[in-house]
């Protein structure tokens, strides 16, 4: 997502009590991101360069009390409401370090230690890749689930104004709006592979949603929904949720074809039907053939409001299909001979 996209939606899962975490590569604008949200709300900023502390050094040190050992608040601890606490490089951070944070992540506290109220936290990380040798403690489930996962990749234009806030030389802005693949590495590993949706992940979720328009949640909902629950369960989720697209049966058997269709909506649409006739049963194929009419009529009508490369697709895998022995084969075939008359 873009920068501009990040940040607001960071702002809303921070405005919900949740934490995001930032994922980019290096110089994409990440902390300058958090800095600009910081005063836009009024809020300080704490930054913790996680890679740089010790276990110590994010919760405090150990003293005596009346014979027995308590926790001093780390210096760095917020002693009012309306802060940011930024934990950041969590990539880097040693294992004893991410341990350390979960208590903060969970409960809003360590030891005794309870954030004001109003306090909102934030992390970032670089993206893993192939080499980075401690992918499997980052891409842990468990210390995902904590987060809703925000992969930033700033559009060129962002970039350069990014770059001259920085003052980076002509010569680099001049060959990067240039020559704009080289922008990117091609190497990252997505996080959003990693994480299932569980309980905690539709609880969280829904925090965030209750502080959303109507119009936020058609335009960022997969967004938002894939850091917290995955690709594949955010997708189904928001189609259900936040589109009004039919599923296979209602267009191949009632022709209920909505108009306007965004590209990935007409997308979502071939994927249920290609889906609905790979997993078609020998004796729903045999049903189906008694209104072979209808169904191959509403298959054309589809036909004339999709990207014909994407009706294709369809009519390839019904050609496949009518290959095979059976009801099925048979239903395939005289679908494909209908659609090729009336084409």
């Amino acid at each position: 997502m873009t920068l501009h996209e990040a940040k607001y939606l960071a702002r809303k899962i921070m405005e919900s009590g949740e934490v995001p975490l930032l994922v980019g590569h290096f110089g994409v604008g990440k902390t300058d991101l958090v800095r600009e949200i910081a005063e836009e709300t009024n809020r300080k900023l704490v930054i913790l360069v996680l890679s740089q502390m010790e276990p110590g050094d994010l919760i405090g040190l150990p003293s005596r009390e009346n014979n027995k050992t308590v926790f001093l608040a780390p210096d760095w601890w917020p002693d009012e409401e309306n802060y940011i606490i930024f934990l950041d490089e969590v990539n880097r951070s040693h294992r004893s370090i991410r341990n350390a944070i979960m208590q903060l992540l969970i409960d809003k506290r360590i030891h005794n230690h309870v954030l004001p109220k109003n306090t909102w936290l934030v992390a970032s990380m670089n993206p893993p890749d192939e080499d980075y040798d401690q992918v499997d403690l980052i891409t842990d489930p468990a210390f995902l689930s904590r987060f809703f996962i925000l992969e930033i990749s700033p559009t060129v234009e962002e970039w350069l104004q990014w770059a001259d806030k920085m003052k980076l030389p002509d010569e680099i802005k001049k060959f990067v709006m240039k020559n704009p693949e080289f922008l990117h590495p091609g190497s990252s590993v997505s996080l959003k592979a990693n994480i299932k949706p569980s309980p905690r992940s539709w609880y969280k979720l829904g925090n965030v949603l209750k502080n959303l328009s109507e119009e936020d949640k058609r335009k960022f909902g997969y967004q938002l929904a894939s850091g917290i629950l995955g690709s594949e369960a955010a997708k189904v989720f928001t189609e259900n949720a936040f589109y009004n697209i039919p599923n296979a049966r209602d267009i191949i058997f009632e022709g209920l074809i909505p108009r306007d269709l965004e590209i990935h909506e007409i997308n979502s649409i071939i994927i249920r039907i290609i889906d609905f006739f790979s997993n078609l049963s020998e004796e729903d194929s045999k049903n189906m053939i008694k209104d072979i009419d209808k169904i191959s009529q509403n298959l054309l009508n589809l036909s004339k409001i999709v990207p014909k490369d994407s009706f294709f697709s369809l009519v390839r895998l019904l050609s496949e299909l009518s290959n095979e022995k059976g009801y099925k084969g048979e239903l395939c075939d005289k679908i494909i001979e209908k659609i090729s008359f009336n084409d």
